[in-house]
């Protein structure tokens, strides 16, 4: 008799986890973070096109979770400093800006 509940307890062991993997349900994950088929990158020449390509880019990085909210704001903040200097006609110091925030950020 005691063999037989052994038995039984063995058996129990084995099947409860096995159970488990005849789930119905499904937990299927939803992908959100694949660049939307509608993306274009921007056009342009100069420091107006490179802020408008790495604006772009960051965007779409942070809609697809890759990259974090504190760090796109710090790196908005750089490409606005690169737009105004790209505005007040110093396109040299403006693409040199925007490349240097790019290498700070692993985007080069």
């Amino acid at each position: 008799m005691r063999t037989l509940s052994v038995s039984a307890w063995l058996l129990g062991a084995v099947a409860l986890p096995l159970a488990a993997c005849n789930q119905t349900t499904s937990n299927a994950v939803v992908i959100t973070n694949i660049t939307p088929a509608s993306f274009r990158m921007p056009e342009g020449t100069g420091c107006r096109g490179e802020a408008a390509r790495y604006r772009a880019v960051m965007d779409n990085d942070l809609r697809m979770g890759h990259v974090n909210q504190s760090v796109y704001v710090r790196v908005d903040k750089e490409i606005a400093q690169a737009e105004s200097a790209c505005a007040s006609g110093r396109e040299a110091d403006s693409v040199r800006m925007i490349n240097a925030t790019k290498s700070r950020y692993g985007y080069r």
